[in-house]
């Protein structure tokens, strides 16, 4: 009796340090996404690594990779929606597919300015679109910046009319396409990492992309001309799986939810800055001209581009689109 009692408190002590070390597994959020280190997702990527794992200690371990060294483009929401990630920032244009408002973001000339954007995605309806496609298990965390874009091209572009005939890279967006069928240009679908390649080989001949991640991916290395036009807004969405998040230990989400509220506000007050000093070192390398467009140019450009928002009101909702074009008040 004693042998057999002695045994089994041993099997149930053992049992007991097993489970213990099985709890003491700290929780592996994997943050995948597509940019360098050195851009404002990337910062921001960094940040809430340091943060969550000074303030959750063991609790969890969160792993980055930068760059597309772990999914690119084409495959990290699915990825995150299997589970093979936790975290990812894809931007606006990539969520056409799990619901057609997000598609607001990509109206060309809709925001006047950084701030603008901000006061629409802090408004009730741009807070409710975050939370739009939990049906598809992809629960939306915030919004972070990367900031205004710019045409690109390897030919002056100060009117409409130049644009005509070239071939620029879009990312998987219908409003992004149409932006630049507006103008009588040919959108090519291409993949982040593929860019700087299709812009050396010519397979495009031109892009739209905040100065951070023209500079960050060597683009004014193979674009000689950068027209500033600031016509659309190139954000991301931080995003996660929602069955992931919802299984979370309540005091480590809570505090996951206050870590990320931190960084959006770091990354988005970073960002600005980054673009301008990004912009300051493609005019030191001296490998493109930044064409300032005049408030008559850059009026054309709007009238041109324009018409696209009256294609996609059916989708996006005509109220969404007031309360987005509201915020430049």
């Amino acid at each position: 009796m004693f042998k057999f009692t002695a045994k089994a408190l041993a099997c149930a002590l053992s049992l007991t340090i097993a489970g213990m070390a099985q709890a003491a597994e700290p929780i592996v959020i994997k943050f995948s996404h597509v940019v360098a280190e050195h851009t404002p997702k990337g910062q921001g990527a960094l940040l809430f690594k340091k943060l969550a794992e000074e303030r959750l200690g063991d609790k969890v371990k969160v792993e980055v990779y930068p760059n597309s060294s772990l999914f690119g483009d084409g495959k990290e929401m699915e990825a995150l929606l299997l589970g093979d990630v936790q975290l990812i920032a894809p931007s606006l244009a990539k969520f056409e597919q799990y619901t057609k408002q997000v598609q607001v973001f990509d109206l060309p000339f809709l925001f006047q300015d950084i701030a603008a954007v901000d006061r629409f995605q802090q408004s009730p309806q741009g807070q409710a679109l975050l939370t739009s496609m939990e049906d598809k298990n992809i629960t939306g965390l915030g919004y972070w910046h990367n900031g205004l874009k710019q045409l690109s091209a390897n030919k002056p572009l100060r009117e409409p009319k130049d644009a005509r005939g070239l071939k620029f890279r879009v990312q998987a967006s219908a409003v992004l396409e149409e932006q630049f069928k507006a103008v009588r240009a040919n959108p090519r679908k291409m993949s982040f990492a593929e860019v700087y390649q299709g812009l050396q080989t010519g397979v495009v001949n031109g892009a739209e992309n905040p100065y951070s991640n023209i500079y960050s991916q060597k683009m004014h290395e193979v674009q000689k001309y950068i027209t500033e036009s600031n016509h659309g807004v190139l954000d991301y969405m931080l995003i996660t799986n929602t069955k992931f998040w919802n299984g979370l230990p309540a005091d480590v989400r809570g505090e996951l939810d206050k870590i990320i509220a931190e960084v959006t506000v770091e990354v988005n007050k970073q960002a600005d800055a980054l673009n301008q000093g990004d912009k300051q070192r493609i005019l030191e390398a001296k490998t493109t001209e930044i064409i300032e467009l005049t408030p008559e140019q850059r009026g054309m450009w709007r009238d041109a581009m324009k018409p696209v928002w009256a294609k996609f009101e059916g989708e996006i909702g005509a109220d969404l689109i007031k309360a987005a074009d509201a915020a430049n008040q």
